[in-house]
């Protein structure tokens, strides 16, 4: 009884070596098996595709630009005098009409002055010569003068009354200037510049001489219930103005504010050293609140027919043979296709050929990438994914996702790969 107890757990014994050693010989060749599987994964790059993508048939553009006065005029005096006071400094608001400053002009008073007393002069010998007339004719009833002596005095008369009125023309053309004396307001408005003081000589050019040499204007008024805004567009936009559209504009006196602009008119030509067109909005300034000559950031929005397609500025390959993208065909092969960049922006790129919207794009392209080579398509990691749009997820999907069901750590390589350069 013994002897087959020890008999007994000697088989066994035997038995569970057999086993334990099939266990390890299965156990070697799978993960024999596991590891050129692997190594056959590795073998195959793994790549993000993206697809090219049509532009919008609206564009916006963000484009400088400077407000201005609807009316804006510099005021020039138009006698030479002294300024005798001024009545309306920066910023005020001023009436169509208003008195802006005043001239004393002493000259001007004398010239004036003496226009008067000649016309006074001319009156006079008018008068003396229309009643030496009359005389002259009463004697023609007695023959005691000739007719030829006659018609010389009416004559003269005439002549005389002639003086007269040019003396009389001269006096009003004083008057005038007399009046110009007076600076008023031309509009209704507001002074966005006072360039005099008390006492400013104004020289014959009405305009205040410095005596650094600068020429200055007295006042300058500005209409501001209505503004014009310039904008500078470009050529490629140029055609695109019209009436009814609409700009948003910011200022920077106004942060996070935005006001509207309506199009007005262009200047149907192009400038040759910046390739823009002037092109003219109006803005509605009723409470007053935008200054002229504020510089303004201008978005404008135009539809534009695009026929060009735009992908990730990451998918392109830059090498000996050119620009080009890396493609995927049908055969999970790479084949490289030249391309026609038509304008590059911040993070994209508008193509004008080369590639069509069912083109698979490998994004961010491996140095080591060659053509013809076999490649796996993963979907890029939650995160890492900075070109396709996320999906929406699933209702029932809430529960966390287990280690199996985690994104391929290989995804991040293929999207961190560098460009070939």
């Amino acid at each position: 009884m013994k002897k087959s107890s020890q008999k007994g757990i000697v088989i066994l014994a035997v038995v569970l070596g057999v086993v334990y050693l099939g266990y390890r010989v299965m156990e070697s060749r799978n993960h024999m098996d596991s590891l050129t599987e692997k190594a056959m994964e590795n073998d195959v790059r793994t790549v993000a595709i993206v697809k090219a993508e049509h532009l919008p048939a609206q564009e916006t553009i963000q484009l400088p630009g400077t407000i201005q006065a609807w009316f804006q005029a510099p005021i020039y005096a138009q006698v030479s005098g002294y300024v005798k006071m001024w009545h309306s400094d920066w910023g005020a608001r001023v009436k169509r009409g208003d008195v802006l400053a005043e001239i004393n002009a002493p000259a001007l008073d004398a010239q004036y002055r003496q226009a008067k007393a000649d016309l006074a002069t001319e009156v006079a010998l008018n008068d003396l010569a229309i009643l030496t007339a009359d005389r002259w004719i009463a004697l023609r009833k007695n023959q005691a003068v000739s007719e030829q002596a006659i018609s010389v005095k009416v004559a003269e008369a005439k002549a005389q009354q002639a003086r007269v009125n040019a003396a009389m023309q001269n006096v009003r053309n004083f008057e005038a200037l007399i009046g110009f004396k007076t600076i008023i307001a031309p509009y209704d408005g507001v002074v966005i510049n006072r360039a005099i003081n008390v006492g400013d000589f104004i020289n014959k050019e009405g305009t205040i001489s410095t005596p650094q040499g600068e020429v200055r204007n007295l006042f300058t008024v500005a209409d501001i219930t209505r503004l014009r805004l310039f904008v500078s567009v470009p050529e490629r936009f140029g055609a695109l103005m019209h009436d009814g559209l609409k700009a948003n504009l910011t200022v920077p006196q106004f942060p996070g504010r935005k006001f509207e602009a309506e199009f007005l008119t262009t200047a149907r030509g192009f400038d040759v050293s910046t390739r823009t067109v002037v092109t003219q909005f109006v803005i509605e300034n009723e409470e007053k609140d935008l200054w002229p000559g504020s510089y303004a950031s201008v978005n404008l929005t135009v539809d534009v027919e695009n026929r060009h397609l735009s992908i990730p500025s990451s998918a392109l390959v830059f090498d000996e043979m050119g620009t080009r993208v890396a493609v995927v065909h049908d055969d999970n092969t790479v084949h490289f296709k030249p391309i026609k960049i038509q304008r590059i922006l911040d993070a994209t790129v508008e193509l004008s050929e080369g590639i069509s919207t069912e083109d698979r794009i490998i994004n961010n392209p491996s140095a080591a990438i060659l053509e013809g080579d076999k490649v796996s398509i993963v979907a890029p990691a939650p995160g890492y994914d900075m070109i396709n749009k996320p999906k929406e997820p699933a209702p029932e999907s809430s529960k966390p996702a287990s280690h199996s069901e985690m994104p391929d750590p290989r995804v991040k390589q293929a999207l961190n790969g560098s460009h070939a350069l």
